[in-house]
C-alpha cells in the first residue's frame, strides 16, 4: 500500500500541472491569446493550443520543483536513484509536461478523424483512451528515473488514469470543466 502513495507523490506534479492547467484555460488571458498548435487546420482540433501547451509544461515544472523541497520528497520515488537537485526537477517537469502534452496529440488526430468534438468521447473505447494517452507519456518517463517493474508501470498508468477521470468528474461538478 505505500508504494501506491509513493507513486501518487510521485505524479503529484503532473496532477497539479494539470488542475492548473483546467483552471488556466478558463481565464480570458488564455481565451485572448490561445491559438491552435495546428493552426486552426483540424488535425488535432481547437483545444490543443500553443500556450495551452506551455501552460501545462510550466505548471508541472513549477510543481516539480516546488514539491522537492517539501516533506514529501522523501517519498517519491525519483529520488531513490537520483540527487533531489534543482537542475533533475527542472529536466524532469520539462519532460513530463512535454510528454504529457505529446502523448494527448495522437488520441485528439483520432478524434478530429471520427469527428468527435474536442474534449468529448463518443463511447467508453474513447473515454479509456482520453484517460490513458498523457499518463503512458508521463510513465515513459518515470521509466527513466525510477525503478520501473512492468508492475509499477501498469500502477501509474491505472493510477493515473483513475486520479484523471476522478479529477475530470471534479471539475465538472464545479463547472470549471465542460465535459466528464
Amino acid at each position: 500500500m505505500i508504494n501506491v502513495i509513493k507513486m501518487y507523490i510521485t505524479l503529484m506534479p503532473v496532477i497539479l500541472g494539470g488542475i492548473g492547467n483546467m483552471i488556466f484555460v478558463k481565464t480570458d488571458f488564455y481565451k485572448n491569446h490561445r491559438k491552435p498548435i495546428d493552426n486552426g487546420k483540424n488535425i488535432f482540433g481547437n483545444n490543443k493550443t500553443w500556450i495551452g501547451a506551455c501552460s501545462m509544461i510550466i505548471q508541472v515544472t513549477i510543481f516539480q520543483i516546488i514539491l522537492s523541497y517539501t516533506p514529501l520528497n522523501k517519498y517519491n520515488l525519483i529520488y531513490e536513484n537520483n540527487e533531489n537537485v534543482f537542475k533533475l526537477n527542472l529536466i524532469i517537469g520539462l519532460l513530463l509536461g512535454i510528454f504529457y502534452i505529446f502523448f494527448e496529440l495522437p488520441n485528439s488526430f483520432i478524434k478530429r478523424r471520427l469527428n468527435i468534438e474536442p474534449g468529448k468521447t463518443k463511447n467508453w473505447i474513447s473515454y479509456l483512451i482520453d484517460q490513458l494517452d498523457s499518463i503512458i507519456g508521463v510513465t515513459i518517463i518515470l521509466c527513466f528515473y525510477t525503478d520501473m517493474t512492468i508492475l509499477k508501470f501498469l500502477g501509474y498508468i491505472t493510477l493515473g488514469a483513475l486520479t484523471h477521470a476522478l479529477i475530470n468528474l471534479i471539475l465538472y461538478s464545479v463547472k470549471i470543466r465542460k465535459n466528464i
